[in-house]
C-alpha cells in the first residue's frame, strides 16, 4: 500500500493557510474597489482616501473635450479606446503625478506638492502644451483629442473638489485651455444663487400657478386697433416678484423643467381667449416642435377648442433649428386646424430668405435690432425694406417688433410693415384690456 505524501494540517495550520487566503482575497476587493476597470488606474475613491492622507498636494482636473460627441459618433469600443488612450497620454505627459480616472471622460492628477499660483500657472502652461491635439490611431482612424484642465490655487484644501470643478465649467464655458481657482473669485456665490434660483423655478412650475402669460398688444398698422396680443412667459415667485424669461428659461431648460412652461403658457392662453374675441400668439422653440408631448397637446387643444384659427405659434428665428423637415410636418399639421405660424425675431440669428421660402410662415416678426433705430439708421431702413418687399411678393405679412417710439412707429408705417408691437403701443400685461 501506498503512503500517504502530503502530511495532514493541523487545526492551527489551517487557520494560518485561511487566514492567507483570507488576506488576499480582502487585498483583491480593495484593489477591485479602488481601480477603474477600464484604464486600470486609480478611481474617485482612491482620489478621496490619497487626499486624506496628506494635506501637501495640488489637484488638477483633465476634461476631454467633446468625448460624447466621439463617443456617440465612433461607438462605445473607439470611445473606451480614447479614454485608454489619453490616460496613458496623462501618465507619460506627468511622470510626478499620479494619474486616476473620476467620472466617465474626466481625470485628476495628484501632485505631492502644493503649488502657488504662478508655479501652477507654469505647469498647467507645459501641461496643456503636452495635451494639444493629441492623435490616436484606430484601426484605419485618426482621432484627435483635446483637453481642458483647471486646478486650485486656494489657501485651504477645505471643498478642493467643488472649487476645481468650478474652474473646470468656467474653463469649459468661456473655452479656455484652462482656469485656476482662487479665493477671490465669487465662483461659490455665483453657483450659491443659482442653486436658490433653480429651486425658485423649479417650485414655480410645479405649482403651475407661479408660471403666468403676460399679453403684449398688436395693432394694425393702417387702422391703429389692437388686433392681436402675443403671450409671453413670466415667473412669479412665492414673493410676489415678477421675473423675466431671459433669466428663468436658461434655468429651466438645465433642470429639464422647460416643457412644462411652454404647456402652461398654451393652456392658460387658450383658457383666456375663449372669453375674448382676439387673435393670440405663443412662443415654440425647436427644442419644443421636435417634443412629441408638447406636439401632442398643441393637436389636442387645436382640436378640443373652438379658437384654434385664432391662434398663431412662433417659431424663434435665432433658435437653431437642427432639422428643418420636422419643422415644415409641424406647420402642415397644425395648418390643417387653422393655426398660423410666425417666424419670430428674424434678422436677429442667422437670417436667410431661403429659410422663410422653406417655412412657408403666415407672419414674419422682425427683430428689435433692426427696428429700434429704423428712424435714424439707413442701413436698418435698407434691410428692413427688403424684408418687407420679398414678404409682400410671397404673400407674408409683417410685425415690427420693439416699436418704442412714435418716430419708430412712422418709420415702420412708411416702409409698409404690417403690424407693430412694442412699449410704445402697450407694455405687457396679466391682463387682456
Amino acid at each position: 500500500m501506498q503512503k500517504h505524501l502530503h502530511k495532514e494540517l493541523s487545526p492551527s495550520e489551517k487557520i494560518e493557510v485561511l487566514s492567507r487566503e483570507l488576506e488576499l482575497v480582502q487585498k483583491s476587493l480593495v484593489e477591485q474597489f479602488y481601480t477603474d476597470p477600464l484604464t486600470r488606474l486609480p478611481n474617485l475613491y482612491k482620489l478621496r482616501h490619497d487626499l486624506e492622507e496628506d494635506n501637501n498636494f495640488t489637484l488638477i482636473l483633465a476634461n476631454i473635450d467633446n468625448f460624447k460627441l466621439l463617443n456617440d459618433f465612433y461607438g462605445f469600443l473607439v470611445g473606451d479606446f480614447v479614454l485608454e488612450s489619453f490616460a496613458k497620454s496623462l501618465q507619460e505627459s506627468q511622470k510626478e503625478a499620479v494619474v486616476y480616472r473620476i467620472a466617465g471622460d474626466e481625470f485628476a492628477l495628484l501632485i505631492k506638492e502644493k503649488m502657488n499660483f504662478y508655479l501652477l500657472k507654469e505647469y498647467l502652461d507645459s501641461l496643456a502644451r503636452k495635451l494639444i491635439h493629441l492623435k490616436y490611431a484606430y484601426a484605419q482612424t485618426e482621432i484627435y483629442v483635446d483637453c481642458t484642465l483647471s486646478s486650485s490655487a486656494s489657501l485651504s484644501h477645505h471643498d478642493i473638489f467643488s472649487k476645481v470643478n468650478m474652474a473646470l465649467k468656467y474653463a469649459k464655458k468661456q473655452q479656455l485651455k484652462y482656469w485656476i481657482y482662487e479665493d477671490s473669485m465669487s465662483f461659490s456665490q455665483e453657483y450659491e444663487t443659482n442653486l436658490k434660483y433653480a429651486t425658485k423655478v423649479r417650485k414655480a412650475i410645479v405649482d403651475s400657478s407661479g408660471i403666468v402669460p403676460y399679453f403684449q398688444p398688436i395693432i394694425d398698422n393702417k387702422t391703429n386697433e389692437i388686433v392681436k396680443f402675443e403671450a409671453l412667459s413670466r415667473l412669479i415667485d412665492e414673493e410676489g416678484r415678477i421675473h423675466n424669461p431671459n433669466h428663468f428659461i436658461p434655468v429651466a431648460k438645465t433642470i429639464k423643467v422647460y416643457d412644462k412652461i411652454t404647456m402652461t403658457i398654451i393652456e392658460k392662453s387658450f383658457e383666456v381667449f375663449q372669453s375674448y374675441p382676439f387673435d393670440f400668439s405663443v412662443n415654440l422653440s425647436f427644442e419644443d416642435i421636435i417634443n412629441p408631448e408638447i406636439c401632442d397637446f398643441i393637436i389636442d387643444k387645436l382640436t378640443t377648442s373652438k379658437i384654434g384659427h385664432r391662434v398663431t405659434f412662433e417659431l424663434l428665428e435665432s433658435e437653431k433649428v437642427e432639422d428643418f423637415n420636422k419643422v415644415i410636418l409641424f406647420f402642415y399639421e397644425i395648418k390643417r386646424y387653422g393655426a398660423k405660424v410666425a417666424i419670430d425675431d428674424f434678422g436677429s440669428g442667422f437670417s436667410n430668405f431661403s429659410y422663410i421660402i422653406k417655412l412657408k410662415p403666415d407672419f414674419i416678426k422682425i427683430d428689435g435690432s433692426l427696428i429700434k433705430e429704423l428712424d435714424k439708421d439707413k442701413n436698418a431702413q435698407i434691410v428692413v425694406e427688403t424684408i418687407v418687399s420679398f414678404s409682400k411678393k410671397l404673400g407674408i405679412k409683417t410685425v415690427a417688433e420693439f416699436v418704442h417710439s412714435s418716430t419708430v412707429l412712422s418709420a415702420v408705417k412708411q416702409l409698409g410693415i404690417d403690424y407693430s408691437q412694442g412699449y410704445y403701443i402697450d407694455m405687457p400685461s396679466p391682463f387682456v384690456p
